[in-house]
């Protein structure tokens, strides 16, 4: 049965997936929500789309997303849609490939079902509680790593005080980035910022199911369907990273979060 669920959600995905790829490249309508929060028509069709398909599915779940406007009445729900129907989406705006559809199912506060589909790269990660991820079909690892020193981050330019570390590719989605990690192609995925539960549920498991290891950015575990549904940044980390990444990061999470 949960298999038979986290088929239909992928399938699901896939179907926003593809509507977002027939409209990238084109001519669309884009705007700020906020000063540097990007929003376009797309990310708009494709949160309808999910809505009507995932709540047809399972109609008794409530439903959390960036772009449909938080009701309170999630929160006594056992079950939960937590969806980014554009994660990422300002390289989906610049036409770069860096954007995925994001969907996870979460149960009493953890993601159970996870997947970003990401059509410009052919790639679909896939989770389900106690089975592993998979990318296009095939089970993936996290890559094992003690030092950080050498580590592969997804960053355009890093500071001066981690270039011991290794930038590699970076997508603007950051589910793609810690699917990244996942996948083991990175080591280390930070962000020292508030965050919402969209941009990260589906990934949160993907990473899971890897032996990645991931937190908050002080290396507290995540919940899901929270009051503010957001936690201070996220960590992700191949295995046996977590703790040296932490303690790294510790005094730049408390500055940044006292702000």
């Amino acid at each position: 049965m949960a298999e038979a669920l986290a088929d239909a959600v992928a399938a699901i995905a896939q179907e926003a997936g593809r509507l977002a790829f027939t409209r990238w490249r084109t001519d669309f309508r884009r705007w700020d929500k906020t000063p540097g929060n990007p929003v376009c028509e797309v990310d708009l069709e494709v949160d309808a789309l999910l809505r009507t398909r995932l709540t047809a599915l399972l109609p008794d779940a409530g439903w959390l997303s960036e772009e449909t406007v938080d009701n309170d009445d999630r929160l006594t729900r056992g079950r939960l849609w937590v969806v980014d129907p554009i994660d990422g989406t300002r390289d989906y705006i610049r036409g770069r490939e860096g954007w995925a559809v994001s969907v996870a199912l979460v149960e009493h506060g953890q993601p159970v079902i996870g997947v970003l589909d990401c059509p410009p790269r052919a790639a679909v990660f896939r989770a389900e509680t106690g089975q592993g991820a998979t990318l296009n079909g095939a089970l993936i690892r996290a890559a094992h790593r003690t030092e950080l020193a050498g580590a592969r981050v997804p960053s355009e330019a890093l500071p001066k005080v981690d270039r011991d570390l290794v930038a590699v590719y970076c997508p603007n989605s950051i589910a793609l980035r810690i699917a990244m990690v996942a996948a083991g192609e990175a080591d280390l995925v930070a962000t020292l910022r508030w965050g919402h539960e969209w941009d990260i549920a589906a990934a949160t498991l993907i990473a899971r199911e890897t032996g990645a290891e991931i937190s908050d950015a002080f290396g507290q575990p995540l919940a899901f369907n929270t009051r503010s549904a957001e936690a201070f940044g996220v960590l992700a980390t191949a295995t046996g990273l977590h703790g040296a990444a932490v303690e790294r990061l510790r005094d730049r999470a408390e500055r940044y979060a006292a702000r």
